[in-house]
């Protein structure tokens, strides 16, 4: 009879054929943005007073993978909505710093997301990715607090974004100096999917001889002989 230590590497081989068998899903959450529902607004300071205004959500889907922090989908702004109730200052920021007319979208994109949303209720994550102003790319780490109530999900994320480091035009005259940080809070409201369960790939299947089984034999989860050789 083969000694326990010879038959130690076809057990070792046996249990990661139960692993490799098992099914194995990766669980996402999916939130889509209600435009109707959510807006930009926006908040910058100037000598004597400050601005404040509005953009346009058009649309916006995330989607958040729990196992791997893979995070994917967009926001997508309408710059050109851009509203802060003075048709004349609206008509400058459109035309001389966001120039819309060549960028009408402000895009956030998802790359990463770290902690871990609840099923209901209250939590926060840290999310990253890119957003792409005036036609350039910047990284951005947001914090996000999230509330979700049955189907419906709401995010209230504010964040400062450096225009004029960014390399936008500074509006800023002789007499009127206006701050080069904009103040943004986006407010979403939307749906919250249920978790989505994708199935991995199939592992690949084992050689016989991994087993330690001549081929044409049957498997060794189900060889009565191996499993006395294995316990006896």
């Amino acid at each position: 009879m083969r000694s326990r230590s010879k038959l130690f590497p076809e057990l070792v081989a046996v249990l990661a054929a139960c692993v490799l068998a098992a099914p194995a899903f990766a669980q996402d959450r999916v939130f889509t943005a209600d435009p109707t529902q959510s807006r930009v607004d926006f908040t910058v300071g100037a000598t004597m007073h400050t601005v404040h205004g509005t953009f346009r959500l058009k649309s916006g889907t995330l989607r958040f993978s729990t196992a791997t922090g893979v995070a994917q989908g967009q926001l997508v702004v309408d710059a050109e909505s851009g509203d802060s109730e003075n048709k004349s200052r609206d008509g400058k920021m459109k035309k001389d710093i966001l120039e819309t007319q060549r960028y009408p979208e402000i895009i956030f994109t998802a790359q990463k997301v770290k902690g871990t949303i609840a099923a209901q209720g209250k939590s926060q994550v840290e999310l990253d990715g890119i957003m792409t102003l005036h036609g350039q790319p910047h990284p951005m780490e947001l914090t996000v607090p999230v509330e979700v109530n049955g189907g419906a999900v709401s995010a209230d994320v504010p964040f400062d974004v450096p225009y004029v480091k960014w390399g936008l035009k500074n509006p800023s005259t002789l007499f009127l100096r206006v701050s080069d940080k904009v103040q943004i809070n986006v407010q979403i409201h939307g749906t919250a999917l249920a978790a989505v369960a994708e199935p991995r790939p199939p592992a690949p299947a084992l050689p016989t001889h991994a087993y330690g089984m001549r081929p044409g034999r049957r498997s060794p989860l189900w060889d009565r002989s191996l499993y006395l050789r294995l316990f006896q």
